[in-house]
């Protein structure tokens, strides 16, 4: 009965009669569509038979953009994935059980020298414990991050001996704020307001990926080594 009603409409409507067995292998199909959120889905990897040329394909890329849209409300810092300086993506549920603080870092701040050298300090003494930075470069606040990625990595790791994880230059405010930060600024805004003040702006995260504090640009890091502990369970 359904298969008549199915050629009959294609008939009506012009639709080409080959069509037909794909609409019915819909009605039986069990092939599961992804439903978590990612902020960087691909899809472009799945196979360019039969997915890619019926009307399942228009549903995948459905969800694919689905995955940008803001009504699909992350739940952690856990559900991103982000670019790392070399243009990979790195997903952040990697980081799941970690303590992490996520920084906006410069190369030619005046906050540059301070922060870099009591980022290194801290994570060298609680990166065994389950600690971790996040370091994302930003060049929107006195374009005092001019450096390519490569310059970028090579100039903190020289010069202040970073281990800790460098990520692709991103923007923090404006229409092309990166997900991840959209999603720090809409958990702790900031003073006079949710945007990024300036260089070295901090987000500290728990570790099911929660954000739990937010500090100002001329907040030292090692002020923030009583908070890191707590979170860490460290007395």
């Amino acid at each position: 009965m359904l298969r008549s009603s199915i050629f009959s409409l294609f008939r009506h409507r012009s639709i080409p009669i080959s069509l037909v067995s794909v609409v019915s292998y819909n009605q039986s199909s069990s092939i599961s569509k992804p439903t978590h959120f990612r902020s960087s889905i691909n899809l472009d990897h799945l196979s360019s038979g039969y997915l890619n040329h019926s009307p399942f394909s228009q549903s995948f890329s459905s969800q694919k953009s689905m995955a940008s849209d803001s009504s699909v409300q992350p739940k952690s810092v856990h559900d991103f994935v982000v670019k790392d300086a070399r243009g990979n993506d790195v997903d952040l549920s990697v980081y799941k059980g970690k303590v992490l603080l996520i920084v906006n870092v410069a190369s030619q701040c005046g906050l540059t020298n301070s922060n870099y050298a009591e980022l290194t300090e801290l994570y060298e003494k609680y990166k065994d414990q389950g600690f971790e930075i996040l370091a994302f470069p930003c060049n929107q606040f006195g374009n005092q991050e001019p450096g390519s990625n490569e310059e970028i990595v090579q100039f903190a790791c020289t010069r202040f001996k970073a281990e800790y994880p460098i990520f692709d230059k991103v923007e923090v405010n404006g229409s092309n704020t990166a997900p991840i930060y959209k999603f720090l600024k809409s958990s702790k805004g900031g003073f006079l307001g949710s945007d990024i003040k300036w260089n070295f702006s901090k987000f500290l995260v728990d570790k099911d990926g929660n954000v739990v504090d937010r500090y100002a640009p001329t907040t030292s890091p090692k002020s923030i080594e009583k908070d890191v502990k707590k979170l860490l369970g460290i007395a």
